[in-house]
């Protein structure tokens, strides 16, 4: 059989595979295994499957994934998200809707010191929907915005797809981490908007909250500082080249430590607890990536890649008409996909691509981040939008969803933006000396 023929038929059984809701990472490396035995063998399937597991847990470049995973586990156990809500809350609070503006200038300022959107949703979403419901919010604003904002834990740097994204591509981490910094607060004040929109036309939805004296002020002011002093640790040493991706994440790790000792909020018990999220978290995104590295392996020698490129290449249409379906394509499919999976996925076989039609490859990174991100509010998957279901299980899912969906026009209209401007995202990585 052709091996394009193999190669896409591999696809198609590995979508319905993942639709019956078998793990990702090892429907992955089954298919990539088998796929690979068809067209070269049995003891080069087996090899390749031996191999690839061992380069991906073996792996130095990979560290940087558990110590980033750990820095925002301790960050949380340590009660900077709790800290970060109230300092935002005393300069916004007063306003119509500032309890939800709250919650996205503290779930983007946790998103620096975070790097996943599944752990930025649960974490702030402990803290902010309980407010916001008992100040007598729309469920639907509060829930809807927090699962929105959990989406800047992967656009704010630390991302652990940046990470991905940068091991797939070979481009470098540091660059990806700081490429997404513009667009990230960009996200965030697009959120915003929503959010100020969504208070005028319907005030009801989102009353004023009560006044705070200035010492309440001051005092939360607190909270944003360790997390101002936590991102200019990492991204500044990143950007002035004086720490690797693995060395950042080992200082800010440290660094969140000695914050959550000197503050007294971290115990034994707790820093044990951060340790056990960070193992479950890093084990699952390393085993994702070993399975996805298995199925690229199947896809190099499928010749697909390179057929999708000459294909995507070929079109008689601009390239920017041909990363436009690109972007549609990674839309439709995070609807049905997770956004990690996706990208592991896809990138090894639309990469080539891309660079032929001579676009940036870190822009490139960070505007497929940002398309896959509107997947995790989005119908069926929406995984943000479970995992706040966790919080408040008696809203329902469709008031979730309908809230959660007024904020894919600011991740559209960041995504224009992008399109249209890309020095949006390469400006500061060319400053950037690692």
């Amino acid at each position: 059989m052709d091996p394009v023929t193999v190669g896409i038929i591999g696809i198609v059984v590995l979508i319905v595979i993942f639709l019956l809701g078998m793990p990702v990472a090892f429907t992955m490396a089954f298919m990539g295994t088998i796929g690979f035995m068809v067209v070269k063998g049995a003891d080069a399937g087996l090899g390749i499957l031996a191999r690839d597991f061992w380069d991906t847990w073996s792996s130095y470049s990979l560290t940087v994934i558990p110590m980033f995973v750990f820095m925002g586990s301790v960050a949380f156990y340590a009660g900077m998200s709790g800290r970060l809500y109230d300092g935002a809350y005393t300069l916004f609070g007063r306003m119509r809707g500032g309890l939800a503006l709250a919650t996205v200038v503290a779930t983007a300022g946790f998103s620096a010191i975070c790097g996943s959107t599944n752990a930025t949703a649960a974490a702030m979403g402990k803290v902010a929907i309980p407010e916001m419901r008992r100040h007598g919010y729309d469920p639907g604003l509060a829930c809807g915005c927090m699962a929105a904002a959990g989406s800047l834990g992967v656009m704010i740097p630390p991302s652990t797809i940046f990470i991905i994204y940068g091991i797939l591509s070979e481009q470098s981490i540091g660059k990806l981490f700081i490429a997404g910094v513009v667009p990230g607060l960009i996200l965030a004040f697009l959120f915003c908007l929503v959010v100020y929109a969504w208070a005028m036309f319907n005030p009801t939805s989102a009353p004023a909250g009560g006044s705070t004296t200035l010492k309440q002020k001051l005092m939360g002011l607190t909270g944003l500082l360790e997390m101002v002093f936590l991102f200019a640790l990492v991204l500044g040493g990143l950007f002035a080249g004086l720490f690797s991706p693995t060395q950042a994440a080992g200082v800010g790790t440290a660094a969140a430590i000695v914050i959550g000792l000197i503050r007294r909020t971290l115990n034994l018990r707790k820093f044990w607890l951060s340790i056990k999220d960070t193992l479950l978290i890093s084990a699952m995104i390393m085993t994702i990536v070993a399975g996805a590295t298995v199925f690229g392996h199947f896809m190099a020698v499928t010749g697909i890649p390179s057929a999708a490129a000459d294909f995507l290449g070929g079109l008689p249409v601009p390239p920017i008409v041909v990363m436009i379906l690109i972007l549609v394509m990674y839309l439709v499919a995070g609807m049905f996909m997770d956004s990690l999976a996706m990208v592991t996925l896809t990138v090894p076989i639309l990469y080539p691509t891309v660079m032929r039609l001579g676009f940036d490859p870190i822009w490139f990174g960070v505007i497929i981040v940002l398309v896959v991100e509107m997947g995790v509010i989005t119908p069926p998957v929406g995984i943000n939008v479970y995992i706040i279901k966790g919080v408040a299980p008696d809203v329902p899912m469709g008031q979730m969803f309908r809230g959660a969906s007024l904020f894919l026009v600011g991740m559209i209209v960041l995504a224009a933006l992008l399109l249209i401007f890309p020095i949006l995202a390469t400006w500061l990585p060319s400053f950037a000396t690692y």
